[in-house]
């Protein structure tokens, strides 16, 4: 960890898992967010590499602005690694910023999301499923308040491309970007109870509002009219994830999130069916194997 005050620290090319991303598009609900909290006690002693597995649940929208969720089970691996350049710890899953200083810190994210069974949604039905989602691209940290050691408040500015997989192909989907205003505490009311909570708003380019909301004629029906989607804005979100060790090798993880999507583009889609809509979920991680090397963070 660079002292305070040292110079810009000009590292490799950086992955860091964005804890919650587009709209509903959090599958980093859980393995990709794997300790949402930015901020970290000085000091504290780590194992230099750890290898584990995450256990939970996530009860989520199917898409956003969707009127019906569906409980996803959550299976995910995990590990750490905490070197001086490359590093995968509790901020993303494999990172090495660009550029750092006290305030500033450029980096690449990565985010995802659960796919969804047309099937098992009233407004789908007949259309194809929507596939795993996948976001990459560069993201911008600002830290513009900093309170002790413990609580800080940070802009975030991400834009990431989009991307869909059935496992076999991968197809584009367009950008999302997707500003957030986040405030995190690592001793929140209790010791080593961390807390972040941010909102967000997103906006996003056609491609992906196409994927979303779009219905062609093929699946046009008198209940569902036929569809031409526009890129703009995709709606707001409020997030909340709490973080609590539970002794050496086990911490929990708690995430709820409300989405608003009142003013968006697509809001006259057939598809688009409500505007307030709410998830969460909770998880286990468990750090089976800790090296015996530690270093301070």
């Amino acid at each position: 960890m660079r002292a305070r005050g040292a110079p810009p620290a000009l590292g490799v090319f950086s992955v860091g898992l964005g804890p919650l991303g587009l709209g509903f598009l959090g599958l980093a609900l859980f393995g990709l967010a794997l300790g949402a909290q930015e901020a970290r006690a000085q000091g504290e002693e780590k194992p230099f590499f750890e290898l584990g597995v995450v256990l939970g649940a996530a009860y989520l929208p199917d898409y956003p602005a969707a009127a019906q969720n569906h409980l996803q089970p959550v299976t995910l691996p995990y590990f750490a690694l905490r070197g001086d350049r490359i590093r995968s710890d509790e901020r993303g899953l494999l990172r090495g910023s660009l550029f750092k200083t006290d305030r500033f810190e450029f980096d690449v994210s990565l985010d995802g999301a659960f796919p969804a069974d047309s099937s098992k949604n009233d407004a789908r039905k007949g259309m194809e499923d929507l596939d795993w989602m996948g976001e990459v691209g560069p993201r911008l940290q600002i830290t513009l308040i900093k309170a002790a050691r413990d609580a800080k408040v940070d802009l975030e500015i991400p834009l990431r491309a989009a991307f869909s997989t059935d496992l076999r192909s991968l197809s584009a989907r367009g950008f999302i970007f997707e500003p957030a205003l986040a405030y995190q505490n690592v001793n929140f009311l209790m010791p080593r109870l961390d807390v972040k909570l941010s909102a967000s708003a997103t906006f996003a380019t056609e491609d992906l509002m196409d994927y979303f909301y779009e219905v062609p004629p093929a699946n046009a029906t008198a209940t569902r009219p036929r569809f031409n989607a526009k890129g703009g804005y995709l709606g707001s979100s409020l997030n909340l994830t709490l973080t609590r060790p539970m002794g050496q090798r086990f911490r929990l993880v708690a995430i709820a999130r409300s989405d608003f999507h009142h003013g968006a583009e697509n809001d006259r889609s057939p598809l688009f069916r409500d505007k307030t809509t709410f998830g969460g979920g909770i998880a286990l991680i468990w750090s089976f194997f800790q090296s015996k090397r530690t270093v301070r963070e």
